[in-house]
């Protein structure tokens, strides 16, 4: 049965009940298995320390494909775009969408590719400035916005008229339900901490998608719910739930890895990273308790910010299943 317009708000104690509601009111929902799938959200401006008032025409990526597509508001004429990653050009694309300017795109990161985003761009008709290494710094205007103050590398200021702003990445898990259930919660990723198949720390209950790793591509989600169903499956039909296993962790400048726990008697699934800083010629490294298990040559280019990486299974035999953390590092 599949229920639409329903939102769960918490967790009975002590059993996998939902507490939900819906045009027809509270319910309380049981269920033997559940999976949690409840996606990534962008941190809002306030949520990035962003100072300045507090004016018509700030937006998250969500916020303004929604204001769009959804209701057919009009969003202003001049819009700045925060960020350079493929959704801050799928932003852009919205903004012109919309009958707007794109004023220019600014981000933090000095080493934005200035080509890629030339290619971007001149799919929307037209190039957008990229500002790098630059720092929005504070918002203007009254009742409307007016602009933006932006801080360049060099310590130069300077202020980009606009009606509009779309603050674009910084994905993070939509955790409020599962940190309700109390399930444990990977440092990394902000998520739930899962197995290989999928469980959580809390029997009964599996978890999928960017919930687990804000943000990866749709397919990636798409494989984990499958690979999800097959767990839900095999748990339904009688399969054990598996004990806590072997934490996967990370070291600077990797930033998250999933599944981030190795359990016995799992089908293996591929692992998915994220890095802070770019990697010239990546080499991965994967060691517990002193003993190198695994060494991986992701390829000749250079593995950068907001890109997957990933990492293969071919090291999980080799896991002491009483042994200490699985960390891995670059070389």
């Amino acid at each position: 049965m599949l229920r639409t317009r329903v939102t769960v708000l918490e967790w009975a104690a002590g059993e996998n009940v939902l507490l939900t509601v819906g045009p027809q009111g509270p319910e309380a929902v049981a269920a033997r298995a559940v999976v949690l799938a409840t996606g990534a959200r962008e941190r809002p401006r306030a949520a990035r320390l962003v100072p300045g008032t507090r004016p018509a025409g700030v937006y998250t990526t969500g916020e303004l494909q929604q204001a769009v597509h959804l209701f057919g508001q009009h969003i202003g004429t001049r819009a700045v775009v925060v960020g350079a990653q493929d959704v801050s050009y799928a932003a852009a694309g919205t903004v012109r969408a919309a009958g707007a300017e794109v004023v220019a795109l600014v981000t933090e990161d000095p080493r934005a590719r200035t080509h890629r985003v030339r290619a971007q761009t001149a799919r929307l008709g037209h190039r957008i400035p990229l500002l790098t290494g630059t720092t929005v710094t504070e918002l203007l205007g009254h009742g409307r916005l007016s602009g933006v103050r932006v801080r360049h590398r060099d310590g130069r200021t300077t202020v980009l008229p606009c009606d509009t702003v779309v603050f674009t990445g910084d994905f993070v898990p939509d955790h409020e339900l599962a940190r309700r259930g109390a399930l444990d919660l990977d440092p990394g990723t902000r998520g739930p901490a899962v197995g290989t198949a999928l469980h959580t720390s809390r029997p009964g209950v599996f978890a999928a998608g960017n919930l687990l790793h804000a943000v990866e591509p749709a397919a990636t989600a798409a494989r984990e719910g499958a690979r999800a169903a097959g767990a839900v499956l095999g748990f339904l039909a009688g399969a054990p739930w598996p004990a806590p296993g072997v934490p996967v962790t990370v070291e600077a400048p990797l930033r998250w890895i999933a599944p981030n726990r190795i359990t016995t008697g799992a089908r293996p699934a591929p692992h998915v990273l994220r890095t802070d800083a770019p990697l010239p010629r990546p080499v991965l490294l994967v060691h517990q308790d002193g003993r190198l298990l695994h060494r991986a040559r992701l390829g000749p280019g250079t593995a950068r910010p907001h890109r997957t990486l990933t990492l293969g299974t071919r090291w999980h035999d080799r896991v002491d299943p009483g042994g200490g953390p699985v960390r891995v590092s670059t070389g």
